[in-house]
């Protein structure tokens, strides 16, 4: 949660111990000068809290008679999914016209709840951040939903720095141990992952928190290293992971064009130039781009030749041979498709 919609939250908290409070007196509690006060007034009589003005001598601000935020009965599961949900509803855009009752909302339930809830779901929002689905590339079944208690303490430990134990199952299916130095949490295409440095290898890894049975706090802290934020660790690590196939393509557009089908956490694009016979530029409109060398990785193939299609522009499959097979199958049903009246 961002200082200021804290420092929000406070004001309504001296506010409910009652009695009248000087803007001179909530300006030094607050940390702020008398006009920040005022602007905070006004952003709580946004969310419909009854705060009224006393004028003279000891005047100020107080709440209305009787005015006090009811108890909202929320467990830590209940809360993590009523503000994830209110956060991952902002990120695609699925708000109503008053694009800031999402954030309202999340105010008013956040500053219900039990406090060490709300601390807990405080670091959460800090340390989440959510990455865009890249299109066709949901090729496997959806994973487990994490556990709540993992995922409020990993974000702990990405708020404030410190080591935590993993015990982790890896996609083999071994269980183990593993010590990480957590960078961020990043919600991507259906699934949680963490991403940060594995202390015993002292290398970066990203973890399914769908495979995390347990977390735990260690003793110490650690320093995060210049670089990408968590988003784009987690993507660059998607588009180097091993997987069944290796792909590469040569297609002949701009970055942007193929970008708006295989993104950067699938796909991996160069410069290359033309084959023999494919012309050079040209041939080609001003518009057009030159050819990219497009490399990926995949578990499945067969995602891939409506997504090459759906391009419309020119390509070649260098490998596998597999690949040319799939979309000379589509090719065809197409064409066939096309024949009938």
């Amino acid at each position: 949660m961002s200082r200021p919609t804290g420092r929000v939250l406070t004001l309504l908290e001296l506010l409910q111990s009652g009695g009248t409070r000087t803007v001179a007196e909530l300006a030094d509690r607050l940390g702020v000068d008398g006009r920040t006060v005022r602007r905070y007034v006004d952003h709580l009589i946004d969310l419909d809290v009854p705060v009224e003005s006393v004028r003279g001598r000891y005047g100020g601000y107080r709440l209305g008679p009787g005015y006090r935020l009811p108890p909202l009965m929320l467990g830590d599961d209940e809360a993590l999914a009523v503000l994830l949900g209110l956060a991952a509803a902002r990120r695609a855009g699925l708000t109503t016209s008053d694009r800031t009752a999402g954030e309202t909302a999340a105010a008013k339930i956040r500053r219900v709840l039990p406090r060490p809830v709300a601390r807990r779901l405080d670091a959460l929002q800090e340390a989440v951040a959510f990455t865009d689905r890249p299109p066709g590339a949901n090729t496997s079944a959806p994973s487990e939903p994490p556990d709540a208690e993992v995922l409020l303490t990993l974000a702990d430990a990405v708020r404030h720095r410190r080591p935590v134990a993993l015990r982790y199952t890896d996609r083999e299916g071994r269980r183990g141990d593993r010590t990480l130095h957590p960078y961020g949490i990043v919600a991507h295409a259906g699934r949680w992952y963490v991403t940060g440095e594995d202390a015993r290898i002292g290398e970066e890894r990203t973890f399914r928190l769908d495979r995390v049975a347990d977390a735990r706090a260690l003793p110490g802290s650690f320093e995060v290293p210049e670089g990408p934020d968590p988003a784009e660790r987690v993507l660059a690590g998607f588009a180097t992971a091993p997987y069944r196939h290796e792909v590469t393509l040569r297609v002949r557009g701009t970055v942007e064009q193929v970008r708006a089908r295989l993104p950067a956490s699938v796909a991996r694009l160069t410069e290359c130039p033309p084959a023999p016979g494919e012309g050079g530029e040209a041939d080609a409109a001003p518009s057009a781009g030159g050819w990219l060398r497009v490399e990926l990785r995949a578990e499945r193939l067969d995602w891939l030749p409506p997504v090459l299609a759906s391009l419309d522009l020119p390509f070649a499959v260098e490998r596998p041979d597999e690949l040319r097979g799939l979309v000379a199958a589509l090719a065809d049903r197409l064409a066939a498709s096309a024949r009938r009246t």
